[in-house]
């Protein structure tokens, strides 16, 4: 069967890398939405709470309430339907209307559209915002944006952060009126937080780059980050290719000479996208996948009882056309992890 290891060494590495920048570890909080990016929720957080961080991101409620015990703050970017309050729950506010649909009493963070224009409350709409936080007894926590384009070389980051600032001083002006206590901003991702030369908010969400990779430009001054996931499978058979023999569905890979194939544990059903036998992809031992990848199984030209798929997934990315996330987070969630 598939597997993954997760090296702790590294992941610590990429969190000591984002600290740096920061001046603390206070100010990171790791994003594990969607699985931890498909490193394991769980997992993740107990590295995490080991390295001492304190705050994370998830999408729902659910992998918040899975996660509770392990952080002080839980920001939960796209649920609403709160049924129990917590005090380490902190809530999205995506849409005025969302405002509604929140309990007295809940922490809510207002995410601000400074431009990506996907989710968020207007600029011209938070003094309505403000006011219908305190008319619903909501408390307000924290006020963040989202860069549409903080990895590539164009002057729409630097847009969009001077239409955050105002939307920080609107609010730091409301809160003052009305005698709110001032909320927590911020507004780095990854790519953001890398591109900033003095981060002073109050955090950044770290998210790809706890993992390993960044999709920043390469003009940048990137950090050396180093990937936490490995893939593994164990064999199921080892067998003897002859000459012009065939290999896996449509007989994309032909044997130019007699040589040993064998067969391991993992397919596209376990999330490792389809290899369709036209791209050459060698694992980290120099070893070909074969053909096409099958559903459950793929075949690797070595008789090792066990191989690692991959423990980068970048060339990968490159095959298919996609980002490094994709690759990570298509992975079956029920595939047992290891943390060494």
């Amino acid at each position: 069967m598939a597997k993954i290891i997760l090296n702790k060494s590294n992941y610590f590495h990429n969190l000591k890398l984002a600290e740096e920048k920061l001046g603390s570890k206070d100010k990171i909080a790791v994003v594990l939405k969607d699985n931890a990016y498909g490193h394991g929720l769980i997992e993740v957080s107990t590295m995490a709470k080991e390295y001492g961080i304190t705050k994370a991101v998830v999408r729902t409620i659910e992998e918040a309430e899975k996660i509770e015990t392990f952080f002080e703050q839980i920001l939960i970017l796209a649920d609403t339907d709160i049924h129990t309050y917590s005090h380490t729950f902190h809530i999205a506010v995506n849409s005025l209307e969302d405002i509604e649909r929140l309990p007295e009493n809940t922490n809510v963070h207002i995410k601000v559209d400074t431009g990506m224009h996907r989710n968020g409350i207007s600029i011209e709409n938070l003094e309505e915002a403000i006011h219908g936080l305190l008319r619903r007894k909501l408390n307000l926590t924290g006020v963040f944006t989202h860069f549409r384009s903080a990895d590539e070389l164009s002057c729409e980051f630097f847009w969009q952060r001077s239409v955050f600032i105002q939307a920080k001083n609107l609010i730091k002006s409301l809160c003052e009126k009305l005698f709110i206590t001032i909320p927590k901003f911020h507004s780095a991702n990854s790519s953001a937080l890398f591109r900033f030369k003095n981060y002073e908010e109050d955090f950044a969400r770290l998210g790809i780059a706890q993992y390993g990779y960044l999709e920043t430009n390469s003009v940048f001054d990137n950090p050396k980050l180093k990937p936490v996931m490995s893939l593994w499978a164990e064999k199921i058979v080892t067998r003897e290719l002859k000459k012009n023999q065939k290999v896996g569905y449509g007989g994309k890979y032909l044997a130019k000479e007699n040589m040993k194939v064998s067969t391991y544990k993992v397919g596209y059903g376990d999330g490792f996208l389809r290899l369709n036998g036209k791209d050459t992809y060698f694992t980290p031992k120099g070893y070909q996948i074969l053909g096409k990848v099958s559903m459950d199984n793929l075949s690797i030209n070595c008789e090792d009882d066990e191989v690692c798929i991959f423990d980068d997934v970048r060339s990968l990315a490159k095959i298919h056309d996609t980002i490094t996330y994709e690759i990570t987070t298509t992975l079956n969630p029920n595939i047992p992890k290891e943390i060494r």
